[in-house]
Protein backbone atom coordinates (compact mmCIF):
# COMPACT_ATOMS: atom_id res chain seq x y z
CA UNK A 1 0.00 0.00 0.00
CA UNK A 2 1.40 3.36 -1.05
CA UNK A 3 2.06 5.89 1.72
CA UNK A 4 2.98 9.28 0.30
CA UNK A 5 3.51 11.30 3.48
CA UNK A 6 4.09 10.41 7.10
CA UNK A 7 3.95 13.98 8.39
CA UNK A 8 6.18 15.51 11.03
CA UNK A 9 6.43 12.99 13.87
CA UNK A 10 6.40 14.97 17.13
CA UNK A 11 6.83 13.33 20.53
CA UNK A 12 6.96 14.52 24.13
CA UNK A 13 10.75 14.27 23.99
CA UNK A 14 10.83 17.11 21.44
CA UNK A 15 9.49 19.52 24.08
CA UNK A 16 12.67 19.06 26.12
CA UNK A 17 15.07 19.74 23.26
CA UNK A 18 17.04 23.02 23.14
CA UNK A 19 15.87 25.51 20.53
CA UNK A 20 19.02 25.15 18.42
CA UNK A 21 18.39 21.39 18.22
CA UNK A 22 14.68 21.62 17.46
CA UNK A 23 15.28 24.08 14.62
CA UNK A 24 16.88 22.85 11.43
CA UNK A 25 20.13 24.40 10.16
CA UNK A 26 19.73 26.99 7.40
CA UNK A 27 20.63 24.63 4.56
CA UNK A 28 18.30 21.85 5.72
CA UNK A 29 15.53 24.34 6.47
CA UNK A 30 15.66 25.61 2.87
CA UNK A 31 15.50 22.07 1.52
CA UNK A 32 12.65 21.27 3.90
CA UNK A 33 10.54 24.12 2.53
CA UNK A 34 11.15 23.01 -1.06
CA UNK A 35 10.37 19.35 -0.35
CA UNK A 36 7.07 20.24 1.31
CA UNK A 37 5.59 20.76 -2.17
CA UNK A 38 3.14 17.84 -2.75
CA UNK A 39 3.72 18.12 -6.52
CA UNK A 40 7.11 16.47 -6.06
CA UNK A 41 5.43 13.24 -4.92
CA UNK A 42 2.93 13.14 -7.79
CA UNK A 43 5.32 11.25 -10.14
CA UNK A 44 5.71 8.50 -7.53
CA UNK A 45 1.95 8.16 -7.19
CA UNK A 46 1.50 7.97 -10.97
CA UNK A 47 4.21 5.32 -11.33
CA UNK A 48 2.92 3.13 -8.50
CA UNK A 49 0.81 0.21 -9.64
CA UNK A 50 -2.89 1.00 -9.36
CA UNK A 51 -3.68 -2.33 -7.73
CA UNK A 52 -1.04 -1.78 -5.02
CA UNK A 53 -1.96 1.77 -4.01
CA UNK A 54 -4.57 0.77 -1.44
CA UNK A 55 -3.73 -2.89 -0.90
CA UNK A 56 -1.04 -4.76 1.01
CA UNK A 57 1.42 -3.80 3.70
CA UNK A 58 1.97 -0.02 3.96
CA UNK A 59 5.17 1.22 2.39
CA UNK A 60 7.48 3.65 4.13
CA UNK A 61 6.37 7.26 3.51
CA UNK A 62 7.61 8.39 0.11
CA UNK A 63 8.47 11.88 1.36
CA UNK A 64 10.79 10.22 3.86
CA UNK A 65 12.43 8.18 1.08
CA UNK A 66 13.01 11.29 -1.04
CA UNK A 67 14.53 13.16 1.91
CA UNK A 68 16.80 10.24 2.76
CA UNK A 69 18.07 10.01 -0.81
CA UNK A 70 18.66 13.78 -0.95
CA UNK A 71 20.80 13.46 2.18
CA UNK A 72 22.65 10.51 0.61
CA UNK A 73 23.36 12.45 -2.59
CA UNK A 74 24.50 15.54 -0.67
CA UNK A 75 26.94 13.43 1.34
CA UNK A 76 28.92 12.67 -1.81
CA UNK A 77 29.79 9.07 -1.02
CA UNK A 78 27.70 7.48 1.72
CA UNK A 79 26.39 3.98 1.18
CA UNK A 80 22.96 2.93 2.36
CA UNK A 81 24.20 1.47 5.64
CA UNK A 82 26.23 4.61 6.40
CA UNK A 83 23.20 6.76 5.54
CA UNK A 84 20.98 4.93 8.00
CA UNK A 85 23.63 5.07 10.71
CA UNK A 86 24.24 8.81 10.29
CA UNK A 87 20.53 9.65 10.21
CA UNK A 88 19.92 7.52 13.30
CA UNK A 89 22.65 9.38 15.22
CA UNK A 90 21.69 12.94 14.17
CA UNK A 91 18.76 14.85 15.67
CA UNK A 92 18.78 17.33 12.80
CA UNK A 93 18.77 14.64 10.11
CA UNK A 94 16.02 12.73 11.93
CA UNK A 95 13.90 15.86 12.05
CA UNK A 96 14.60 16.67 8.39
CA UNK A 97 13.66 13.11 7.32
CA UNK A 98 10.60 13.20 9.62
CA UNK A 99 11.64 10.27 11.75
CA UNK A 100 10.56 10.56 15.40
CA UNK A 101 13.05 10.18 18.23
CA UNK A 102 11.22 7.07 19.41
CA UNK A 103 11.03 5.57 15.91
CA UNK A 104 13.53 3.18 14.34
CA UNK A 105 15.09 4.35 11.09
CA UNK A 106 14.20 2.26 8.02
CA UNK A 107 16.40 -0.69 7.19
CA UNK A 108 18.94 -0.01 4.45
CA UNK A 109 17.54 -2.85 2.32
CA UNK A 110 14.09 -1.21 2.36
CA UNK A 111 15.48 2.05 0.97
CA UNK A 112 17.67 0.24 -1.55
CA UNK A 113 14.78 -1.84 -2.92
CA UNK A 114 12.47 1.18 -3.18
CA UNK A 115 15.12 3.11 -5.09
CA UNK A 116 15.38 0.23 -7.54
CA UNK A 117 11.59 -0.01 -7.79
CA UNK A 118 11.14 3.67 -8.60
CA UNK A 119 13.96 3.67 -11.16
CA UNK A 120 15.42 6.68 -12.96
CA UNK A 121 12.27 7.71 -14.82
CA UNK A 122 10.36 8.65 -11.66
CA UNK A 123 13.29 10.65 -10.27
CA UNK A 124 13.66 12.42 -13.62
CA UNK A 125 9.99 13.42 -13.38
CA UNK A 126 10.62 14.83 -9.90
CA UNK A 127 13.58 16.83 -11.27
CA UNK A 128 11.39 18.19 -14.06
CA UNK A 129 8.73 19.13 -11.48
CA UNK A 130 11.36 21.06 -9.50
CA UNK A 131 12.57 22.90 -12.61
CA UNK A 132 9.00 23.59 -13.80
CA UNK A 133 8.00 24.95 -10.40
CA UNK A 134 11.00 27.28 -10.31
CA UNK A 135 10.54 28.58 -13.88
CA UNK A 136 6.74 28.92 -13.92
CA UNK A 137 5.49 32.34 -14.98
CA UNK A 138 4.13 34.32 -12.06
CA UNK A 139 5.92 32.28 -9.42
CA UNK A 140 7.56 33.85 -6.42
CA UNK A 141 11.16 34.72 -7.31
CA UNK A 142 10.85 33.05 -10.70
CA UNK A 143 14.00 31.48 -12.13
CA UNK A 144 14.50 32.87 -15.66
CA UNK A 145 16.71 30.62 -17.79
CA UNK A 146 18.49 33.12 -20.05
CA UNK A 147 21.50 30.93 -20.95
CA UNK A 148 22.30 27.24 -21.18
CA UNK A 149 25.55 25.28 -21.33
CA UNK A 150 25.67 21.63 -22.35
CA UNK A 151 28.49 19.13 -22.03
CA UNK A 152 28.91 15.40 -21.50
CA UNK A 153 30.85 13.26 -19.05
CA UNK A 154 31.21 9.65 -17.96
CA UNK A 155 29.75 8.01 -14.87
CA UNK A 156 32.16 5.21 -14.06
CA UNK A 157 30.78 1.75 -13.43
CA UNK A 158 31.73 -0.12 -10.27
CA UNK A 159 33.94 -2.65 -12.03
CA UNK A 160 37.62 -3.57 -12.11
CA UNK A 161 39.81 -2.97 -15.13
CA UNK A 162 38.70 -5.58 -17.71
CA UNK A 163 40.98 -8.17 -19.31
CA UNK A 164 40.10 -11.18 -21.44
CA UNK A 165 41.41 -13.60 -18.84
CA UNK A 166 39.62 -11.76 -16.04
CA UNK A 167 36.32 -11.84 -17.95
CA UNK A 168 36.75 -15.55 -18.66
CA UNK A 169 37.35 -16.17 -14.96
CA UNK A 170 34.22 -14.22 -14.00
CA UNK A 171 32.18 -16.04 -16.65
CA UNK A 172 33.15 -19.52 -15.48
CA UNK A 173 32.56 -18.63 -11.83
CA UNK A 174 29.16 -17.04 -12.43
CA UNK A 175 27.93 -19.90 -14.62
CA UNK A 176 28.89 -22.45 -11.97
CA UNK A 177 27.23 -20.38 -9.23
CA UNK A 178 23.96 -19.96 -11.15
CA UNK A 179 23.83 -23.66 -11.96
CA UNK A 180 24.49 -24.56 -8.31
CA UNK A 181 21.62 -22.32 -7.20
CA UNK A 182 19.28 -24.19 -9.55
CA UNK A 183 20.59 -27.68 -8.71
CA UNK A 184 17.61 -28.57 -6.52
CA UNK A 185 15.13 -27.41 -9.17
CA UNK A 186 16.95 -29.36 -11.90
CA UNK A 187 16.59 -32.59 -9.91
CA UNK A 188 18.77 -35.65 -9.48
CA UNK A 189 20.83 -36.69 -12.46
CA UNK A 190 20.76 -33.20 -14.00
CA UNK A 191 23.84 -31.90 -15.84
CA UNK A 192 26.34 -30.02 -13.72
CA UNK A 193 28.51 -27.00 -14.50
CA UNK A 194 32.09 -27.41 -13.40
CA UNK A 195 33.68 -24.35 -11.78
CA UNK A 196 36.69 -23.68 -14.02
CA UNK A 197 37.56 -20.31 -12.49
CA UNK A 198 40.59 -21.74 -10.67
CA UNK A 199 41.97 -23.11 -13.94
CA UNK A 200 41.57 -19.71 -15.57
CA UNK A 201 43.17 -18.03 -12.54
CA UNK A 202 46.20 -20.32 -12.90
CA UNK A 203 46.61 -19.20 -16.50
CA UNK A 204 46.36 -15.58 -15.40
CA UNK A 205 49.11 -16.10 -12.82
CA UNK A 206 51.26 -17.89 -15.40
CA UNK A 207 50.86 -14.93 -17.74
CA UNK A 208 51.88 -12.51 -14.98
CA UNK A 209 55.02 -14.54 -14.29
CA UNK A 210 55.88 -14.62 -18.00
CA UNK A 211 55.49 -10.86 -18.33
CA UNK A 212 57.53 -10.26 -15.18
CA UNK A 213 60.38 -12.41 -16.53
CA UNK A 214 60.80 -10.07 -19.56
CA UNK A 215 61.76 -12.93 -21.86
CA UNK A 216 60.32 -11.27 -24.94
CA UNK A 217 57.71 -14.02 -25.26
CA UNK A 218 54.97 -12.15 -23.43
CA UNK A 219 52.75 -11.42 -26.44
CA UNK A 220 52.77 -15.01 -27.72
CA UNK A 221 52.14 -16.36 -24.21
CA UNK A 222 49.27 -13.93 -23.68
CA UNK A 223 47.55 -14.99 -26.90
CA UNK A 224 47.95 -18.71 -26.17
CA UNK A 225 46.80 -18.49 -22.54
CA UNK A 226 43.86 -16.30 -23.57
CA UNK A 227 42.85 -18.90 -26.16
CA UNK A 228 42.97 -21.65 -23.53
CA UNK A 229 40.86 -19.56 -21.14
CA UNK A 230 38.33 -19.03 -23.93
CA UNK A 231 38.09 -22.79 -24.43
CA UNK A 232 37.39 -23.28 -20.73
CA UNK A 233 34.70 -20.58 -20.74
CA UNK A 234 33.13 -22.10 -23.86
CA UNK A 235 32.89 -25.50 -22.13
CA UNK A 236 31.14 -23.89 -19.16
CA UNK A 237 28.67 -22.19 -21.51
CA UNK A 238 27.77 -25.53 -23.11
CA UNK A 239 27.20 -27.15 -19.72
CA UNK A 240 25.10 -24.19 -18.52
CA UNK A 241 22.85 -24.34 -21.55
CA UNK A 242 22.25 -28.04 -20.90
CA UNK A 243 21.20 -27.19 -17.34
CA UNK A 244 18.82 -24.50 -18.63
CA UNK A 245 17.32 -26.96 -21.12
CA UNK A 246 16.80 -29.50 -18.31
CA UNK A 247 15.00 -26.88 -16.22
CA UNK A 248 12.67 -26.05 -19.09
CA UNK A 249 11.90 -29.74 -19.61
CA UNK A 250 10.93 -30.09 -15.94
CA UNK A 251 8.85 -26.88 -15.92
CA UNK A 252 5.51 -28.61 -15.45
CA UNK A 253 2.99 -28.48 -12.65
CA UNK A 254 3.92 -27.07 -9.28
CA UNK A 255 7.08 -25.00 -9.30
CA UNK A 256 7.08 -24.51 -13.08
CA UNK A 257 7.49 -20.72 -12.85
CA UNK A 258 10.48 -21.06 -10.51
CA UNK A 259 12.18 -23.45 -12.92
CA UNK A 260 11.54 -21.15 -15.89
CA UNK A 261 12.93 -18.17 -14.00
CA UNK A 262 16.04 -20.15 -13.03
CA UNK A 263 16.52 -21.22 -16.67
CA UNK A 264 16.16 -17.61 -17.80
CA UNK A 265 18.80 -16.43 -15.31
CA UNK A 266 21.24 -19.10 -16.43
CA UNK A 267 20.68 -18.34 -20.11
CA UNK A 268 21.18 -14.62 -19.48
CA UNK A 269 24.58 -15.24 -17.91
CA UNK A 270 25.40 -17.81 -20.62
CA UNK A 271 24.71 -15.21 -23.33
CA UNK A 272 27.15 -12.80 -21.69
CA UNK A 273 29.72 -15.56 -21.31
CA UNK A 274 29.29 -16.47 -24.98
CA UNK A 275 30.00 -12.86 -25.89
CA UNK A 276 33.21 -13.06 -23.84
CA UNK A 277 34.17 -16.21 -25.78
CA UNK A 278 33.50 -14.46 -29.09
CA UNK A 279 35.64 -11.52 -28.00
CA UNK A 280 38.48 -13.88 -27.10
CA UNK A 281 38.20 -15.59 -30.50
CA UNK A 282 38.49 -12.24 -32.27
CA UNK A 283 41.33 -11.20 -30.00
CA UNK A 284 43.33 -14.33 -30.81
CA UNK A 285 42.61 -13.92 -34.54
CA UNK A 286 43.66 -10.25 -34.44
CA UNK A 287 40.21 -9.01 -35.51
CA UNK A 288 38.55 -5.77 -34.44
CA UNK A 289 36.10 -6.02 -31.52
CA UNK A 290 33.05 -3.73 -31.57
CA UNK A 291 30.56 -3.14 -28.75
CA UNK A 292 32.93 -4.77 -26.28
CA UNK A 293 31.61 -6.36 -23.07
CA UNK A 294 33.79 -5.18 -20.17
CA UNK A 295 32.00 -6.70 -17.18
CA UNK A 296 29.95 -9.81 -16.52
CA UNK A 297 28.09 -8.14 -13.66
CA UNK A 298 27.43 -4.84 -15.48
CA UNK A 299 26.79 -5.68 -19.15
CA UNK A 300 25.77 -2.11 -20.03
CA UNK A 301 29.18 -0.62 -19.17
CA UNK A 302 31.29 0.31 -22.18
CA UNK A 303 34.89 1.48 -22.77
CA UNK A 304 34.87 5.22 -23.42
CA UNK A 305 37.81 7.30 -24.60
CA UNK A 306 37.58 11.02 -23.87
CA UNK A 307 41.22 11.94 -24.47
CA UNK A 308 42.09 12.50 -20.80
CA UNK A 309 45.76 12.25 -19.92
CA UNK A 310 45.06 10.99 -16.43
CA UNK A 311 42.59 8.33 -17.54
CA UNK A 312 42.62 7.72 -21.33
CA UNK A 313 39.96 4.99 -21.14
CA UNK A 314 36.99 5.03 -18.77
CA UNK A 315 34.46 2.26 -18.29
CA UNK A 316 30.88 3.32 -17.68
CA UNK A 317 28.06 5.37 -19.18
CA UNK A 318 28.12 8.62 -21.14
CA UNK A 319 25.65 11.27 -19.91
CA UNK A 320 24.90 14.73 -21.25
CA UNK A 321 24.30 17.52 -18.73
CA UNK A 322 22.42 20.71 -19.60
CA UNK A 323 22.58 23.54 -17.07
CA UNK A 324 20.18 26.50 -17.27
CA UNK A 325 21.52 29.74 -15.82
CA UNK A 326 20.07 33.20 -15.25
CA UNK A 327 23.24 34.89 -16.51
CA UNK A 328 26.67 34.12 -17.95
CA UNK A 329 28.70 35.80 -15.22
CA UNK A 330 31.54 34.03 -13.47
CA UNK A 331 30.30 31.62 -10.81
CA UNK A 332 26.81 31.36 -12.34
CA UNK A 333 24.86 28.51 -10.74
CA UNK A 334 21.76 27.19 -12.44
CA UNK A 335 19.30 24.32 -12.67
CA UNK A 336 20.21 21.06 -14.40
CA UNK A 337 17.85 19.05 -16.58
CA UNK A 338 17.62 15.24 -16.33
CA UNK A 339 20.55 13.67 -18.13
CA UNK A 340 20.46 12.45 -21.73
CA UNK A 341 22.19 9.11 -22.19
CA UNK A 342 22.48 5.98 -24.32
CA UNK A 343 24.26 2.66 -23.92
CA UNK A 344 27.64 2.74 -25.60
CA UNK A 345 29.84 5.71 -26.46
CA UNK A 346 27.52 8.19 -28.21
CA UNK A 347 28.67 11.51 -29.61
CA UNK A 348 27.40 14.84 -28.32
CA UNK A 349 24.96 15.35 -31.20
CA UNK A 350 23.52 11.83 -30.64
CA UNK A 351 22.19 12.91 -27.22
CA UNK A 352 21.17 16.48 -27.98
CA UNK A 353 17.73 15.36 -29.21
CA UNK A 354 16.79 14.15 -25.71
CA UNK A 355 17.94 17.46 -24.22
CA UNK A 356 15.91 19.38 -26.77
CA UNK A 357 12.78 17.36 -25.97
CA UNK A 358 13.08 18.25 -22.28
CA UNK A 359 13.52 21.95 -23.08
CA UNK A 360 10.43 21.83 -25.31
CA UNK A 361 8.44 20.05 -22.62
CA UNK A 362 9.29 22.76 -20.09
CA UNK A 363 8.71 25.51 -22.71
CA UNK A 364 12.15 26.94 -21.96
CA UNK A 365 13.95 28.90 -24.68
CA UNK A 366 17.36 30.16 -23.56
CA UNK A 367 18.60 33.26 -25.33
CA UNK A 368 22.19 32.01 -25.42
CA UNK A 369 23.65 28.54 -25.88
CA UNK A 370 27.26 27.62 -25.09
CA UNK A 371 28.30 24.19 -26.33
CA UNK A 372 31.39 22.04 -26.48
CA UNK A 373 33.29 21.56 -29.73
CA UNK A 374 31.93 18.02 -30.03
CA UNK A 375 28.51 19.36 -31.10
CA UNK A 376 27.72 19.61 -34.80
CA UNK A 377 25.83 22.77 -35.90
CA UNK A 378 23.24 20.78 -37.90
CA UNK A 379 21.82 18.60 -35.07
CA UNK A 380 21.96 21.58 -32.69
CA UNK A 381 19.82 23.68 -35.05
CA UNK A 382 17.36 20.79 -35.55
CA UNK A 383 16.84 19.65 -31.97
CA UNK A 384 17.48 22.61 -29.65
CA UNK A 385 15.16 25.62 -29.39
CA UNK A 386 16.34 28.54 -31.57
CA UNK A 387 18.52 30.92 -29.57
CA UNK A 388 19.61 34.51 -30.20
CA UNK A 389 23.27 33.45 -29.91
CA UNK A 390 24.71 29.93 -30.24
CA UNK A 391 28.39 29.43 -29.46
CA UNK A 392 30.11 26.12 -30.32
CA UNK A 393 33.75 26.04 -29.25
CA UNK A 394 35.97 26.03 -32.35
CA UNK A 395 33.05 25.60 -34.74
CA UNK A 396 30.46 28.37 -34.60
CA UNK A 397 30.81 32.01 -33.61
CA UNK A 398 28.12 33.82 -31.64
CA UNK A 399 28.88 37.32 -32.88
CA UNK A 400 31.50 39.80 -31.77
CA UNK A 401 34.86 38.89 -30.26
CA UNK A 402 33.69 40.11 -26.85
CA UNK A 403 30.57 37.92 -27.00
CA UNK A 404 32.57 34.89 -28.07
CA UNK A 405 35.01 35.39 -25.23
CA UNK A 406 32.18 35.76 -22.71
CA UNK A 407 30.36 32.63 -23.90
CA UNK A 408 33.62 30.66 -24.11
CA UNK A 409 34.29 31.42 -20.44
CA UNK A 410 30.69 30.51 -19.63
CA UNK A 411 31.02 27.21 -21.48
CA UNK A 412 34.19 26.29 -19.60
CA UNK A 413 32.12 26.55 -16.43
CA UNK A 414 30.33 23.36 -17.51
CA UNK A 415 33.55 21.44 -16.78
CA UNK A 416 33.61 22.86 -13.28
CA UNK A 417 29.94 22.01 -12.75
CA UNK A 418 30.57 18.41 -13.78
CA UNK A 419 33.49 18.23 -11.36
CA UNK A 420 31.27 19.74 -8.66
CA UNK A 421 28.59 17.10 -9.22
CA UNK A 422 31.14 14.30 -9.05
CA UNK A 423 32.94 15.55 -5.94
CA UNK A 424 30.02 16.92 -3.95
CA UNK A 425 27.04 14.82 -5.04
CA UNK A 426 28.56 11.37 -5.65
CA UNK A 427 28.16 11.29 -9.43
CA UNK A 428 31.71 10.09 -10.10
CA UNK A 429 30.89 6.39 -9.82
CA UNK A 430 27.62 4.47 -9.88
CA UNK A 431 27.37 1.71 -7.31
CA UNK A 432 24.16 0.52 -9.00
CA UNK A 433 24.55 -1.93 -11.86
CA UNK A 434 23.43 -1.44 -15.43
CA UNK A 435 22.40 1.54 -17.51
CA UNK A 436 19.38 2.21 -15.31
CA UNK A 437 21.67 2.18 -12.27
CA UNK A 438 23.87 4.92 -13.75
CA UNK A 439 20.80 6.98 -14.67
CA UNK A 440 19.38 6.54 -11.17
CA UNK A 441 22.64 7.71 -9.57
CA UNK A 442 22.73 10.78 -11.83
CA UNK A 443 19.03 11.56 -11.26
CA UNK A 444 19.31 11.66 -7.44
CA UNK A 445 22.51 13.73 -7.65
CA UNK A 446 20.87 16.27 -9.95
CA UNK A 447 17.75 16.45 -7.77
CA UNK A 448 19.87 17.22 -4.70
CA UNK A 449 21.90 19.79 -6.63
CA UNK A 450 18.81 21.59 -7.95
CA UNK A 451 17.25 21.71 -4.49
CA UNK A 452 20.48 23.15 -3.08
CA UNK A 453 20.55 25.74 -5.86
CA UNK A 454 16.99 26.91 -5.15
CA UNK A 455 17.58 26.86 -1.38
CA UNK A 456 20.65 29.10 -1.79
CA UNK A 457 18.78 31.39 -4.17
CA UNK A 458 15.80 31.88 -1.84
CA UNK A 459 17.84 32.14 1.40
Amino acid sequence: MLTLSGGQAETLFDLGLPVEVAELPADLAGLDRLLDDPALLAPIERAWEQSARAFGRPSMPMDRLVRLMVIKARSGGWGYETLMREVSDSLHLRRFCRIALTERVPDESTVRKLVRRLGPEVVDEIVLAVVAGATVVGGERRFVARAARIDSTVIESDIRYPTDLGLAQDATRMLAAKAQQAAELAGAGAPRVRDRSRSVAQKLRRLNRTLAARTGQGKQAAIELTRQAGDLARASVREARRVAARLRERARGRGAHAKLRAAERIERVADRAQKVCDQITKRVAGQKITDRLVSMSDPDARPIRKGKLRQPTEFGTVIQIAELCENTRRGARGLILPVATEIGSPNEHDLVEQTGERLDRLAIRPRELALDGGFAPGPVARHLPPADRTFIAGRQSAGSRKTNRRLAKFRVGAEGRISHLKRRYGMRRSRLKGHDGAKTTAAWAILAYNLDTLAIRTA
